[in-house]
């Protein structure tokens, strides 16, 4: 099967965040969007199929989710990352961040600690602060280039009343592929203080060539406390319906969530949403496999772009998502400076660095779910600013 991943997608006038909120995000229209994590690239057909058929059919009532969609997912993370799972212990939920609202509702009382590891993805901080707990971070350490946990320091974190340790995994903006070794030691530090760790593997299916991502819940021993956060919205490109699933094999940490879905309203279900879930898992998988070809491809052509070119930025060698973290930190700007040139000189819309918390000083992240003719331009665009700052 062949995948034009080059297709010219016209986006404007779809509602489309990325696209249609420019004005309000970076001032205008012309800047060439970069930033939020949805792609560029059509979903795969089957998917598209799918709603078709079920759109054809005119009364969009009340869904129940079927146990086909329950299986659909079961035989993905089974065929696709050896990861068995049980059907009682899913749960449907209307998306990873609402997840992640309500499990820290579900397990950690107000005021008690829950560890992030920054720079990390925005919601992991306010979902924290907005439900009234406690904030403690964890920060990721760069090393040569390679970000790694600061175990040491994530053990006296654990120590500070904590209850709860999110983790990103794969990484959110920082692109690593957590190992064996990492995984078990972070597990190791959650028995030692009885932490519950809510892992969000939103992007697991995204990992590039020659890496491979481990379900933290899959090195779990008994006793072990994990709620796995999945859904194929990044994978397959569907994050606008929204529908994603919590695993969770601890009963009563089930019920515990359930009764938060419940006062939440949160297990209502989309027909659509339903819909591509299931054709995703289901016949989603040539799709996937030439995506991330694609995907290495570009991270290869920015990097040997940056090499070559604009040598001030340098870029964190990614190893699983479609998002780039640049380091911007030889440019010698303020944080609002990085953010201004970019979308004023290089007319380029990315995420300042700045919003994924401690660590992102002097950053931004690049979105390479886009057809190569784009990333050319941009890193083109680019490259004249800097030659133009350099040369005043």
């Amino acid at each position: 099967m062949s995948f034009d991943f080059d297709q010219n997608i016209h986006r404007e006038g779809t509602q489309s965040v990325k696209y249609d909120a420019r004005r309000v995000v970076f001032g205008g229209e012309e800047v060439m969007p970069l930033w939020v994590a949805d792609m560029d690239f059509a979903a795969p057909a089957a998917v598209t199929q799918a709603l078709i058929e079920r759109a054809r059919h005119p009364v969009y009532g009340y869904s129940l989710f079927p146990e086909s969609l329950y299986q659909a997912m079961i035989d993905w993370f089974a065929s696709r990352h050896g990861w068995r799972i049980e059907r009682d212990w899913i749960l449907m939920a209307p998306g990873v961040v609402p997840s992640i609202h309500a499990a820290i509702m579900a397990f950690v009382q107000p005021g008690e600690g829950v560890i992030v590891q920054s720079p990390v993805y925005p919601p992991f901080f306010s979902s924290v602060q907005k439900t009234g707990r406690r904030l403690i971070n964890n920060p990721l350490r760069l090393d040569n280039g390679r970000y790694r946990m600061d175990l040491e320091h994530l053990d006296r974190c654990a120590a500070e009343g904590a209850r709860m340790l999110m983790l990103c995994s794969p990484h959110n903006p920082v692109g690593r592929v957590w190992d064996e070794g990492e995984l078990r030691a972070l597990l190791e530090i959650t028995r030692r203080h009885g932490l519950i760790l809510l892992s969000d593997d939103i992007h697991c299916d995204l990992v590039l060539p020659g890496k491979r991502h481990l379900m933290l819940a899959d090195l779990a021993e008994e006793g072990d406390r994990i709620v796995t956060a999945v859904a194929p919205s990044k994978t397959f490109n569907i994050p606008g319906l929204g529908l994603s699933a919590l695993v969770v094999p601890h009963s009563e940490h089930r019920d515990a969530l359930k009764q938060v879905f419940e006062t939440l309203h949160m297990e209502q279900a989309n027909p659509f949403s339903l819909t591509a879930f299931e054709a995703a898992y289901r016949a989603g998988g040539p799709w996937l496999d030439a995506l991330l070809i694609y995907l290495q491809e570009n991270a290869r052509f920015v990097s040997d772009y940056l090499h070559q070119h604009i040598p001030r930025i340098t870029l964190i060698e990614p190893e699983g998502t479609y998002l780039l973290w640049l380091d911007c930190r030889e440019l010698g700007l303020s944080d609002a400076g990085l953010k201004a040139f970019f979308i004023q000189q290089a007319g380029l819309g990315l995420n300042p660095g700045t919003s994924f918390g401690e660590g992102g000083s002097g950053f931004m992240r690049l979105n390479i779910g886009t057809r190569r003719a784009n990333l050319q331009q941009a890193m083109e665009q680019l490259r004249l600013a800097v030659e133009t700052m350099t040369s005043k």
